[in-house]
């Protein structure tokens, strides 16, 4: 259901997975990652949370909130989701060392805004 009292909640959650991700690939190389099977699939859900909770986030809320590549993240859920088979492993690697950051950082400035409210 998408309300705005729950959209904290989905940020959170999405920081949240951000930061799994991070706990998961510390320490660990590229290909250390991509071949610890039980790893990378843990990786590979918290990419399905971020994009299910941005998906669940009120229209609202992304379109206030332009910086960040809602459509992208929320696509790139659907990708994995439904094209489990053919998943890009390098594409995750990407993400993982291009993308996180960007996004946890926008993710912590909208919930500093809210607590501001």
């Amino acid at each position: 259901m998408r309300e705005p009292v729950r959209d904290k909640g989905r940020l959170e959650h999405i920081l949240e997975s951000v930061n799994n991700i991070y706990e998961f690939v510390e320490g660990y190389s590229p290909d250390q990652i991509l071949t610890d099977k039980v790893r990378y699939f843990a990786i590979v859900y918290q990419l399905v949370v971020i994009g299910e909770a941005a998906n669940l986030l009120t229209n609202d809320f992304r379109i206030t909130h332009p910086l960040t590549p809602w459509r992208e993240i929320i696509g790139m859920r659907n990708f994995i989701v439904h094209g489990y088979n053919i998943v890009d492993k390098n594409e995750v690697l990407r993400v993982i060392s291009n993308d996180l950051s960007i996004l946890k950082s926008q993710i912590e400035d909208y919930l500093f805004e809210m607590e501001q409210y």
